[in-house]
């Protein structure tokens, strides 16, 4: 269902089939001191804990250990381990990767560039404040597209190389008036479809909660993969 370049990022060598035994746990040395716990919850799949081994010793966790959420949750807190509130990760399913490709642009939805500046500065002085924070949308990221209404922009979405990996993380903002009409629906197939003839799997990232998100995110044809809750750094700036 979903590319490989997804599931080996997330779940390699683990069965992508619903967990037996509890959590699995992998102990990667490659994680980030702010991604050094994680915890992955995969839509009928197994439930994936991994850490550093730093954080492994910490958490007396060893790789052959499989451990039930009540023991983990203990053990987190007696670590002083605390998760982010969970986050939806969607992706394109292959087929409808297929249709995406033969699918042509809406109108007036296109990439963007630096001579775009003026339209996008305007964009993000009526873009919400919170929207701005939490989408994370910039001109000068990897890839941008936007799409433009009554002479002006008003949906862009950008992306950027997520960690090294080929997994793009997107983010979209569609201005308040202009809802309701797919015009952020089209921004997104758009640079999706631009990502994936880069080489790139489109990553769409949101809290459980953000009901309009996650109802973008269905009607521009992605799939629910998972829920993924990441330790809280000590200091964090910007998204994840």
């Amino acid at each position: 269902m979903f590319s490989s370049v997804v599931t080996q990022h997330w779940i390699p060598g683990i069965p992508y089939r619903a967990s037996e035994g509890g959590i699995r746990v992998v102990i990667d040395s490659s994680l980030s001191a702010n991604r050094s716990v994680w915890l992955l919850k995969v839509r009928n799949g197994p439930d994936v804990l991994a850490v550093t081994p730093e954080r492994a010793a910490g958490l007396s966790l060893d790789l052959a250990d499989s451990v039930d959420a009540r023991h983990l949750a203990a053990r987190l807190a007696a670590a002083g381990v605390t998760l982010n509130d969970p986050d939806y990760l969607f992706y394109l399913p292959e087929a409808e990767q297929a249709t995406l490709g033969s699918e042509p642009a809406c109108v007036g939805t296109r990439q963007l560039t630096p001579d775009d500046e003026a339209a996008f500065a305007r964009f993000t002085r009526e873009a919400p404040e919170d929207e701005l924070a939490e989408a994370f949308v910039e001109l000068d990221h990897w890839l941008v597209f936007g799409t433009f209404a009554d002479s002006r922009l008003v949906a862009a979405a950008s992306m950027y190389p997520w960690s090294g990996t080929r997994l793009a993380d997107l983010g979209v903002i569609t201005l308040p008036g202009y809802r309701g009409r797919g015009l952020g629906r089209a921004t997104v197939r758009a640079i999706s479809a631009s990502a994936i003839e880069r080489g790139y799997e489109p990553q769409y990232r949101c809290q459980l909660d953000n009901a309009s998100s996650v109802a973008l995110a269905t009607s521009a044809g992605f799939s629910r993969f998972g829920e993924w809750e990441v330790i809280v750094p000590a200091h964090q700036d910007g998204p994840l």
